[in-house]
């Protein structure tokens, strides 16, 4: 699973060091999950999800629809 975590934080214009201080974290730890090379526990998640006011399901990356779209476009 990848997160959209730097989509979102970009799309509202948000620096890494601003959530890391809300979050209580270090800035290498955000900047390691707004890389993808580190995935924060669900419950980290949902604490970002809250503090940048978007829901969970926005930051993180749809497999599901990544699905839909690969096999409903087939004819």
């Amino acid at each position: 699973m990848k997160n959209r975590i730097k989509e979102v934080l970009g799309e509202k214009g948000i620096k890494q060091v601003w959530l890391a201080e809300r979050l209580g974290k270090s800035y290498n730890m955000v900047n390691g999950y707004v890389q993808n090379r580190q995935q924060p526990r669900l419950e980290v998640l949902h604490e970002i999800a809250n503090i940048l006011d978007v829901d969970i399901l926005d930051l993180i990356e749809s497999t599901r629809r990544e699905y839909k779209d690969r096999f409903t476009t087939r004819t």
